[in-house]
């Protein structure tokens, strides 16, 4: 609960200072929810726990917001990049996801959540090949970790 007070308050002020956030890219949670449920259970699971050899979403997608190529990764998988979302409803729900799934993977820091903006530009460049592009992505990750704990 504190989470999601914390994350509005954090888009509000995001909106007020942020010309680039349009005010659609607010999140209504229902919609979102709704979005996810007719767009992404039937592979992640109503709990965002994956189902066979889908990825979890669940305490693991945050994991992807630790880099720029991971945050992009999210937007041009094929089932968002090619979702008959648009824009503006894409990334309320990924926004939504995260909020919900993320978990223990989110980065201490938070994120800064996706705009209909920045989904327009990913997703225009889906991603041709999956699987070694996020093993490449989360050994990006893994190595920025393994800098920082060194630092």
């Amino acid at each position: 609960m504190a989470r999601a007070m914390i994350k509005g308050l954090m888009l509000a002020v995001m909106v007020a200072i942020c010309p680039g956030l349009a005010a659609d890219d607010a999140m209504n949670p229902e919609r979102a929810k709704y979005h996810y449920q007719m767009f992404c259970q039937g592979c992640h699971t109503p709990d965002g726990a994956g189902a066979n050899a889908i990825p979890p979403l669940k305490d693991f997608m945050g994991y992807f917001l630790r880099s720029q190529r991971g945050r992009e990764f999210m937007v041009r998988v094929p089932g968002s990049a090619l979702s008959t979302l648009d824009d503006a409803e894409l990334a309320e729900v990924l926004n939504w996801s995260i909020d919900n799934f993320a978990g223990v993977s989110l980065p201490a820091a938070g994120y800064v959540p996706y705009t209909s903006q920045e989904v327009a530009v990913l997703r225009a460049q889906p991603l041709q090949e999956i699987e070694n592009h996020r093993a490449s992505v989360l050994a990006e990750i893994a190595a920025l970790e393994a800098q920082g704990a060194e630092s």
